[in-house]
């Protein structure tokens, strides 16, 4: 009977007449297979951005920070824009997986494995930023609070700055360990199927003995459990950290107590737009359409639309609070940003997350491939411009006339920026290849249910 299973009316999760065979012979063909051409092209692209972006990092070390564009006046602007940006693209992945695990989200399981990688590489290309802003970064270990031989040399809790050592750290190692558990089926599923020896014996260490007894799973989905729960504060506390750098500051445009959630809802928009950039490209190169539906594509794009619609809300606020304080700084805070020097990126910050996902409204637009991964890049186009609207806009005209100022940013602001990019492609590039790109073993939990082979029979049987 239809009534033990999923509602017929729900479009099926895995499509193609998949059978748990087929499912393990995709998944790892991914790994076995020789790498395409299209997957050649794009390596090759990510790693002259992430070498040309290397070279500047080194040269930024020897000669110093003053070959950015900062001043006296901007003394943040690139670097620490960026390193917003990465944390909040990082936020999607611990989402996908840990929210949507405690709620019982079948859909996750196509996509939850990608994203969680996404996490971390983005975690790694924030955690760059704060170190090479140091100036000194063989001195980065300061910021750890341990004891140490320089006399009264401490780091100092009550920094904004410090908060964000523990809550990256914090994210990095849960999001690792979740990640790592999650893979443990899936590299003893090609540790069974190797051929070559080397390889065999690489994925028997790294599946850490994963045998497939009862006992295995049931250990399994306890502590796939216990680190959903430790991760879904990380999901609020990580981002309302960040925001913190800010908000705990007397600079008009900085100093509101909307930051938090803002901050978090903006994390989520711009961590689902990447999600969907890297799937609509990967179910292409990988031949995983029938895994990553449409309906997968569609689901996130109604995410999308939600946490943009958050963060429309969260500027409007922000407009109205200014004016309803009464205070001239804030007011003219927000004025600049809207009609002063910076207007440009004030409006497209406006119009790339206010406006466009808007229009995922229409069921015929966020089912279409095309318009989601056009979306998807307009809307981490405008969360990079809200960072620099708050962070530029906000400092470059403060309290005094005579220090007011410019920025623009020099070659090598620019070029650490895409050699980040650059990395963070490479290394997403290499797990694709290296990692199941899918946790095959909780697709096939799935398939009864939701493959839409086993949909059509139960739909007859009725």
């Amino acid at each position: 009977m239809a009534s033990h299973y999923e509602a017929s009316i729900r479009k099926p999760l895995v499509t193609g007449s998949k059978s748990y065979h087929d499912v393990s012979v995709d998944i790892a063909n991914a790994v076995e297979g020789k790498a395409n051409k299209q997957w050649w092209i794009v390596f090759s692209i990510s790693m002259i951005l992430f070498l040309w972006g290397l070279g500047c990092i080194i040269y930024t070390i020897s000669t110093g920070i003053g070959v950015w564009g900062l001043n006296k006046t901007v003394g943040w602007a690139w670097d620490i824009t960026n390193f917003v940006w990465w944390i909040g693209i990082g936020h999607a992945g611990t989402l996908i997986s840990a929210v949507l695990l405690l709620f019982r989200q079948k859909w996750r399981f196509a996509i939850n494995r990608s994203a969680e990688a996404m996490t971390i590489f983005s975690v790694i290309q924030a955690g760059l930023f704060p170190i090479i802003h140091m100036g000194r970064p063989w001195v980065a270990f300061w910021t750890l609070p341990i004891p140490n031989a320089y006399g009264s040399l401490w780091v100092n809790f009550n920094s904004p700055l410090l908060w964000d050592v523990f809550a990256i750290s914090t994210y990095l190692s849960v999001s690792l360990v979740f990640w790592w558990t999650g893979l443990l089926p899936d590299f003893a599923m090609i540790r069974d199927r190797a051929v070559k020896p080397f390889q065999k014996k690489i994925y028997s260490l790294v599946s850490f003995g994963w045998s497939g007894r009862a006992k295995d799973w049931q250990r399994f989905e306890e502590v796939s459990l216990v680190l959903a729960g430790l991760a879904t504060p990380l999901v609020l506390s990580v981002h309302t950290i960040v925001s913190f750098d800010f908000a705990t500051s007397v600079i008009p445009g900085w100093h509101t107590t909307i930051f938090p959630p803002y901050f978090v809802a903006g994390a989520i928009f711009s961590g689902f737009a990447m999600v969907n950039t890297l799937l609509i490209v990967m179910r292409k190169v990988s031949n995983l359409e029938n895994y990553i539906t449409i309906q997968h594509i569609e689901l996130m794009n109604i995410v999308i639309m939600i946490t943009g619609s958050i963060v429309g809300t969260a500027y409007i606020t922000e407009l109205f609070i200014a004016w309803y304080s009464g205070v001239e700084y804030e007011q003219y805070a927000f004025l600049n940003r809207a009609t002063g020097p910076y207007w440009w990126a004030y409006w497209s910050m406006m119009t790339c997350n206010v406006f466009s996902p808007q229009l995922m409204w229409f069921k015929k637009l966020r089912t279409s491939i095309v318009f989601s991964f056009i979306i998807s890049i307009v809307v981490n186009i405008g969360m990079w411009f809200e960072r620099f609207v708050i962070i530029v806009t906000s400092l470059h005209r403060d309290y005094l006339p005579s220090s007011w100022t410019m920025f623009s940013p020099t070659f090598v602001d620019i070029g650490i920026f895409l050699g980040t990019i650059g990395f963070f492609f490479v290394l997403f590039l290499l797990y694709s290849r290296t990692f199941p790109v899918i946790s095959q073993a909780e697709v096939k939990t799935i398939l009864k249910t939701s493959g839409d082979n086993y949909k059509n029979l139960r739909d007859k049987n009725v």
